[in-house]
């Protein structure tokens, strides 16, 4: 899943980016207020982690123009202060929890695994279709009690498909939720996977069907 990471401190910024990816994440970074608002308007991210202290356009505001434009997505907030005045005024700016430096990296992952979850509608950390079943906090697909093997791309659009629950996601769709900006190659690439995903799950009594003009859709058998 594509996360956004706006963070001014680009030590501890690296080091967040470096984490999250190991965890399976697909990583942007901004620096700075401005940039983050600007990539907001035309990117989506399945999260936003979101620090306060920030140049050009403080925290507080990115936030306050994110919720103005109706964007729903999570929105996990670093502080350095963590005061309950603070805590109150990003509630009601519209972010969905908090997290005050410093900070272990695993509670960081965990909060933001749930933060995704509870975005589409999933209290469960333990998500299946059919015989395919997702651990989300291990973040380990299984059919039955078989791991599946994926390459992190594979996993990415399955996990994509598998929150989606029963929901098609097009093509275009898929890619921009996995595709960093620095990626080079284009949204055709989903169609590679999705064909690598089939084999992988032929026979196993859940597949990936494809709707004209609505997308892909993962559905049991």
């Amino acid at each position: 899943m594509r996360i956004l990471l706006v963070e001014d401190n680009l030590t501890l910024a690296q080091s967040l980016s470096r984490a999250l990816t190991q965890a399976g994440f697909t990583v942007d970074t901004m620096h700075n207020g401005s940039d983050a608002d600007s990539v907001l308007r035309t990117q989506d991210y399945a999260l936003a982690i979101l620090d306060l202290g920030l140049p050009k356009l403080d925290g507080w505001e990115v936030l306050k123009r994110m919720r103005a434009r109706k964007q729903r997505m999570p929105v996990l907030i670093l502080t350095a202060h963590g005061s309950v005045e603070d805590r109150v005024r990003g509630l009601d700016l519209g972010a969905d929890d908090y997290l005050a430096k410093p900070f272990d990296l695993s509670e960081l992952e965990a909060r933001a695994r749930a933060l995704i979850r509870r975005s589409h509608g999933l209290e469960n950390a333990q998500i299946s279709c059919g015989p395919l079943w997702y651990d989300s906090i291990s973040r380990v697909f299984s059919i039955g009690d078989a791991p599946l093997s994926l390459t992190p791309r594979e996993h990415e659009v399955l996990e994509v498909l598998m929150l989606r629950g029963g929901k098609a996601v097009s093509k275009d769709a898929l890619w921009e939720k996995i595709a960093g900006l620095d990626d080079q190659a284009s949204a055709d690439a989903v169609e590679i996977y999705v064909h690598r995903l089939r084999k992988k799950l032929d026979g196993s009594g859940v597949g990936i069907v494809t709707l004209r003009g609505l997308g892909y859709l993962l559905q049991a058998k």
